[in-house]
């Protein structure tokens, strides 16, 4: 007898973000807010979640586990096992084969000044660099995750105080963090000095402070926000509020992530002064304004083609229908992966929604192609449910390079876009006709008049290839030459 095994039908036509962090002071319910946080960015990691809080006298307690945030941290026994004033959580999505337990973040140590407990979100380009130092220095790793090195910086660093120690180790990373880290004193929050990773700060109304990836984990808690964490800051807090220190230059250019605005931030969120779904259907409209085509109905591939193709139709005059209907309930199956049931999983997630489809002329709209497998599969469904025609506009530039800053994307030579031109791509996928926005177009439905080449607004690299922060630990490992560890003393 044939055993089932278990089988992920992925979403391979989209990035994955790796995480959401979320932190919680001066709440006796601290761990319950902390884990309506995550539930609110579910979205950004799907794999694992784990939550620190600290309670009296300076003691930790922690929760981790593999799955979902309901799997988790339904149990109100679970909750009352997190005593404190103060939390912080992680949801984790794995870019490779199984969340280990041990990469389940947040990460713990305890040090001489007491515990410490951090969960960040990003990628560190120096990472292995600076691992192959500290293993030469004598420090174990106990994890994967490339957020230990941080933990192993701030052990070694002779400063002092704790923001010192931490300061120390943000100076000597390089790469895409937003991080959030608490110790007995205060909860911290830091962003990369280009500020490519999101973190907004916001207040409860019975009195406390959360710091979140997005501000959907402040509107689920009832937080008001007060505002974005800036590039290159520490926000510092702890019983007598917010304080802010900036170890960094404020940059003349930062460079967030412009893929936030696209896919990755949940559609209620505000991003950078920006409401997310506003900027989509702008985007949408443009997209239509640059590659309009005679059609009869315009068909969201959801959810995240929602509210691009929703600004399309409304600037192409066409009708906006719900073509697709997606299954929200498909995460993975245990059913044999055989090529025929394989090539039918596509089916679990999406269903044409026939009677809108039917002898019509359709536009589908999404956010991306990356492999373009799933797209293939969504044109294919859409043509059997009866479409005369069928063309895919994309809202965003064709993704031509891999993301190191803390996306999970496949390697260059698997993205289709980097290996064929666009009217090969539409051969490929089996549609009428494909067009991407261009990325002067995507600038300016974000209100810019335009890229810049000599000083971008966003971090664009998955489109242009043009990577803000150095990727060391790309390079040859012959050539990467071992850092001097920064542990001068204060």
């Amino acid at each position: 007898m044939t055993q089932a095994i278990q089988w992920d039908i992925g979403d391979d036509d989209h990035p994955h973000e790796e995480c959401g962090v979320v932190g919680v002071w001066g709440s006796p319910d601290a761990a319950a807010l902390t884990a309506l946080g995550l539930h609110a960015l579910q979205h950004r990691g799907q794999e694992a979640a784990g939550i620190v809080s600290l309670a009296a006298q300076g003691q930790f307690h922690a929760h981790k586990g593999r799955g979902l945030v309901g799997d988790n941290f339904s149990n109100a026994a679970v909750i009352a096992g997190l005593p404190g004033h103060a939390a912080l959580g992680h949801n984790r999505y794995a870019t490779t084969g199984e969340t280990a337990l041990r990469n389940v973040q947040p990460l713990y140590a305890d040090f001489e000044f007491g515990g410490f407990a951090v969960a960040h979100n990003g990628n560190l380009t120096n990472a292995h660099v600076l691992k192959r130092a500290l293993v030469r220095r004598g420090c174990l790793f106990q994890s994967t995750t490339d957020s230990e090195v941080f933990i192993h910086l701030i052990a070694i660093s002779l400063y002092s105080t704790v923001m010192d120690r931490l300061i120390d180790a943000l100076k000597q990373v390089q790469g895409a963090y937003s991080l959030v880290a608490l110790h007995n004193g205060a909860l911290l929050g830091a962003r990369d000095p280009l500020g490519v990773r999101p973190l907004v700060l916001g207040k409860l109304a019975a009195g406390g402070f959360v710091l979140s990836s997005e501000t959907c984990g402040l509107d689920i808690v009832g937080a008001e926000f007060v505002r974005d964490v800036e590039p290159g800051e520490i926000v510092l807090i702890d019983d007598s509020g917010v304080r802010s220190i900036r170890p960094f230059a404020r940059p003349s250019s930062p460079r967030f992530c412009i893929f936030e605005y696209i896919y990755f931030a949940r559609p209620d969120s505000i991003v950078e002064g920006t409401p997310v779904y506003d900027t989509r259907k702008r985007i949408g409209a443009e997209l239509a304004r640059e590659s309009g085509v005679a059609a009869d109905v315009i068909v969201p591939v959801p959810d995240s083609g929602v509210p691009a193709a929703m600004g399309y139709a409304s600037e192409a005059g066409i009708p906006f229908e719900l073509g697709i209907i997606r299954n929200h309930y498909v995460g993975r199956t245990f059913i044999e992966p055989t090529d025929q049931i394989r090539n039918l999983g596509v089916k679990l997630k999406h269903s044409a929604n026939r009677s809108m489809i039917a002898g019509k002329r359709v536009v589908l709209v999404d956010d991306s192609i990356v492999r373009g497998t799933t797209s293939r599969k969504i044109v294919e469904m859409v043509r059997q449910a009866g479409a005369t025609e069928v063309h895919m506009r994309i809202s965003s530039p064709p993704t031509t390079h891999s993301c190191f800053y803390g996306i999970d994307t496949p390697e260059r030579a698997k993205l289709l876009a980097a290996n064929h031109d666009v009217a090969e791509m539409a051969k490929i996928i089996g549609a009428d006709s494909l067009a991407f926005i261009s990325l002067d177009g995507l600038y300016r439905a974000l209100g810019r008049d335009g890229r810049d080449p000599a000083a971008p607004a966003y971090c664009d690299a998955c489109f242009t290839g043009d990577y803000a922060i150095p990727l060391l630990d790309q390079q040859d490992p012959s050539e990467r030459p071992l850092p001097l560890l920064q542990v001068a003393n204060r």
